[in-house]
């Protein structure tokens, strides 16, 4: 049976600039469904792209109506957390509705924004066919990029001169090794199972 497994956890804040900042959170997505390019992902998204990839889905599926986002208040304080924790909750109660429609499943915008670090404009483009790569090539290509796993890294050796095949590799091969997930991401019990 198909499942999808999202979570939406670590919230950070990020310096925009002198005067600004906000909160990130990490976007955890482990499925066996045939919709999705890679298996496991996890890349990490703003309050403002969560409200764009709304617009979006809602534009192009009139008849469906989306579940709500944590309202944006004037009254909301990143230092406080309780009210990030609840924003945070209310992001991953809007994704895991989202994952259970086909239709909004379909929407590659949906599929760019939980597994790339493309901007919104990139995604666009992307969706347009404005760019040399698809979005199966922008999700591989962030993925070999972040995110290596034993079996990745077994390929890259392969790829060393025969110099180098008598030495001794740190990994165990038992999981992801400590430089395996950049993005930094934590591992997951959902992660683990197959």
């Amino acid at each position: 049976q198909e499942f999808v497994t999202v979570l939406v956890r670590d919230p950070r804040i990020q310096k925009e600039d002198s005067w600004h900042s906000y909160i990130d959170y990490e976007i955890f997505i482990h499925t066996n469904s045939i919709c999705f390019t890679r298996k496991t992902s996890c890349v990490r998204r703003r309050y403002r792209e969560f409200v764009w990839l709304r617009q979006r889905l809602q534009s192009n599926a009139v008849l469906i109506q989306l579940p709500e986002l944590p309202s944006k208040t004037p009254f909301f304080n990143m230092n406080n957390p309780n009210h990030v924790d609840h924003r945070r909750q209310g992001l991953q109660e809007f994704l895991e509705k989202i994952l259970q429609d086909a239709l909004l499943l379909s929407d590659s915008r949906l599929h760019l924004f939980l597994q790339t670090q493309l901007s919104p404009e990139d995604m666009e483009a992307c969706v347009s066919g404005q760019t040399k790569y698809s979005v199966a090539d922008a999700i591989h290509s962030f993925a070999s990029l972040n995110r290596r796993f034993p079996i990745e890294d077994e390929e890259r050796k392969k790829g060393k001169s025969d110099a180098d095949s008598d030495s001794e590799s740190s990994s165990s091969g038992l999981g992801p090794s400590d430089d395996s997930i950049s993005c930094g991401c934590k591992a997951s019990p959902a992660s683990e199972e197959s």
